[in-house]
């Protein structure tokens, strides 16, 4: 049978086309802000290489145990989180109303998330509509790129109600016609353009210094607590497992796909998206002679738009960088709105239009009354929204369902059985993840 063949799901839900259309949306979900104005910055803070060890060790545990359980379990369920933890909850004490009702939370949770994130892309369309059109041109320092963000981020209406609607134009035309195709255009052109940037930041004077600090390993720096801390936030939320996007996304693969498999590739190219933004910004931060000291909106849309003003094409330079931060942000954003739209089509027998439109409506009036709050809203929901809500899914999966219903499952399509090592350490190594997040999130105020 057909590669894309083998993806179609019996029946009339939706799904992937292809192996490879399923994990550039994965891939998708989970390159985003995090891998840009967050990981160059802890790799910055925190000894360049040396962040890159725990980082590795962290991406590799996470990748074996959360993403593959996601999964694993939207595909069991071949449904969103509501109808997966009711099938738990069901199979487990004869009952699914605890499980559905337990379900709405990472729904509600990815629906926020998305709500913030529409704000976050309203910007980015803005930034690169003005490097475009050379509305920049002329700005220099940051006082004056800090105004401009400054009223961008208090009255952006007009971009972020494109954004949204971009958005849904591709997400109404479902998984394999919107989803898939979006993501097999958006991520190989965001890898490629980076790479691109890389190779120009490469030629620049002073540039040096940057992977200098970026590959140097200092041993003595794997002794700070606070390292293993942050390197394990940044690898969580990397990762995009919340409950929702990965598990949706799974409901929609075939018995045929390895799971595990997929999984590995999600966190390889993940992590090459963290790390190419880092050959970027970290060298171009050098060759102004400066060291990156604060991650976040700051550096994305006030500092780094400074340092290009004063880059040879500079003008160019910021268009690329937009444009490739825009598809970032696009993918993860439609991945966000997905696990309400599958979830309102599920509880109502609405069609997918009707489900786009109802969720497109909640966004577009929630998310333009939070743009002066965005801010702390994201910080809500990625402190301690998203960690409860990927261990809620975890519990379920792994201690609910238990070992049996999870060997089933992760066995299905591969030749060799998963090595049962893999389920201790995702039924107590990886639920202690994501209590460690929660708990230190919680004490240090962030820490993804």
């Amino acid at each position: 049978m057909a590669q894309g063949q083998t993806m179609k799901q019996a029946g009339a839900r939706d799904s992937f086309h292809s192996k490879r259309g399923f994990i550039l949306a994965c891939i998708g979900s989970a390159v985003g802000m995090g891998n840009i104005w967050l990981f160059p910055t802890r790799v910055s803070a925190y000894g360049g290489a040396t962040f890159l060890i725990p980082y590795l060790i962290f991406v590799v545990l996470i990748g074996a145990t959360g993403v593959m359980g996601e999964m694993a379990f939207g595909r069991a369920a071949r449904s969103g989180p509501v109808d997966a933890f009711g099938m738990a909850t069901r199979r487990r004490f004869g009952n699914e109303k605890p499980g559905r009702a337990i379900g709405l939370f990472p729904v509600a949770v990815s629906l926020a998330m998305a709500i913030g994130y529409t704000v976050v892309v309203g910007w980015i369309f803005a930034y690169t509509f003005m490097a475009l059109t050379g509305t920049t041109a002329g700005m220099h320092g940051a006082e004056d790129f800090g105004a401009l963000f400054g009223g961008i981020a208090e009255n952006n209406y007009f971009w972020q109600t494109v954004a949204l609607l971009v958005a849904f134009a591709i997400v109404i035309f479902g998984i394999g016609s919107g989803i898939e195709r979006a993501n097999k255009v958006m991520m190989p052109l965001f890898f490629a353009l980076f790479v691109g940037l890389a190779v120009y930041v490469f030629t620049l004077p002073g540039s040096g210094a940057g992977y200098e600090y970026l590959f140097v390993l200092d041993p003595a720096g794997l002794a700070d607590p606070l390292l293993w801390v942050f390197a394990l936030g940044q690898a969580f939320f990397s990762l995009s497992v919340a409950g929702s996007g990965t598990l949706i996304y799974g409901s929609y693969l075939s018995d045929d796909e390895n799971i595990p498999n997929s999984a590995k590739y999600v966190a390889f190219f993940d992590t090459i998206a963290a790390i190419l933004a880092s050959l970027v910004i970290i060298p171009a931060m050098a060759t102004a002679g400066q060291q990156l000291s604060a991650g976040g909106p700051g550096l994305l849309f006030i500092y780094l738009p400074n340092l290009f003003a004063d880059m040879p094409f500079g003008n160019i330079v910021m268009i690329v960088f937009f444009v490739a931060v825009l598809f970032g942000g696009l993918t993860s954003l439609i991945n966000l709105y997905e696990a309400p739209i599958a979830t309102v089509q599920e509880a109502f027998g609405f069609s997918r239009a009707q489900a786009c439109f109802a969720i497109m409506a909640v966004g577009l009036v929630v998310s333009l009354l939070i743009q002066g709050i965005v801010s702390p809203w994201m910080d809500v929901c990625s402190i301690w929204l998203c960690p409860i809500g990927a261990a809620l899914a975890a519990i379920m999966f792994f201690w609910v369902l238990g070992r049996d219903f999870w060997t089933e499952q992760m066995n299905k399509g591969r030749e060799k059985p998963l090595a049962g090592v893999f389920f201790p350490l995702a039924k107590y190594g990886f639920v202690g993840v994501t209590l460690f997040v929660l708990v230190a999130g919680t004490i240090l105020g962030g820490i993804g």
